[in-house]
C-alpha cells in the first residue's frame, strides 16, 4: 500500500502479541488562550475519560492540563481511532465553556509509543510543565494532572 497525502498509515503489525498501542498526545488551544486549567474542565475531562473507560474500554493514563494546551497518555481498544476519540474529547471539554470565546488549535500531536519506550521518561518530562511554566513549584502542587489508570508498555 503507498500514501501520497497527509500522515503515513499506522503499522498494527508492530504491535502484534503487545495488545493495543500506547498515545501520547497534546492538544492546545487556538492562539494558546488560557482557558483550560480550572475545576470544571478538569471535572469534564475526568468524568469523560472515567466514562470511556467503563463504557468502551478507552485507558486514559497520565495527563496534566495545563492553561493552553492537554498532555495524556491513553490506550484504545483497536476499533477506535485516535483522531474520533479526540474529537469527543475536545467536544466535552468545550461543552463546559460555552460561556467563553473559546476554539481548539487544529488538530493535534500524537505520539506512539513503540514496544521499549520509555513511558516513564515523557511522563517524568510531561508532570514537570507546570514547574517550567512558573505555575507551582512541585509537580505535586498543581491540581490538574492525574492517572485515570495505570497504562504501562
Amino acid at each position: 500500500m503507498s500514501w501520497s497525502r497527509g500522515r503515513p498509515p499506522r503499522l498494527p503489525e508492530v504491535f502484534q502479541g503487545y495488545g493495543s498501542p500506547i498515545y501520547f498526545i497534546t492538544f492546545c488551544v487556538q492562539d494558546r488562550q488560557p482557558a483550560l486549567a480550572n475545576e470544571t474542565v478538569h471535572d469534564a475531562f475526568r468524568g469523560f475519560a472515567t466514562r470511556g473507560l467503563a463504557e468502551k474500554g478507552i485507558a486514559v493514563g497520565e495527563y496534566v492540563i495545563m492553561p493552553d494546551h492537554v498532555h495524556l497518555f491513553v490506550q484504545l481498544p483497536p476499533e477506535m481511532k485516535l483522531s474520533e476519540w479526540a474529537r469527543m474529547l475536545k467536544r466535552a471539554i468545550t461543552e463546559v465553556l460555552t460561556k467563553e470565546t473559546f476554539a481548539w488549535q487544529r488538530g493535534f500531536f500524537d505520539h506512539m509509543l513503540r514496544h521499549g519506550e520509555s513511558y516513564a521518561e515523557k511522563w517524568e518530562y510531561v508532570r514537570l510543565n507546570p514547574v517550567r511554566a512558573g505555575l507551582a513549584k512541585t509537580p505535586e502542587e498543581w491540581p490538574f494532572m492525574g492517572q485515570i489508570v495505570p497504562i504501562r508498555m
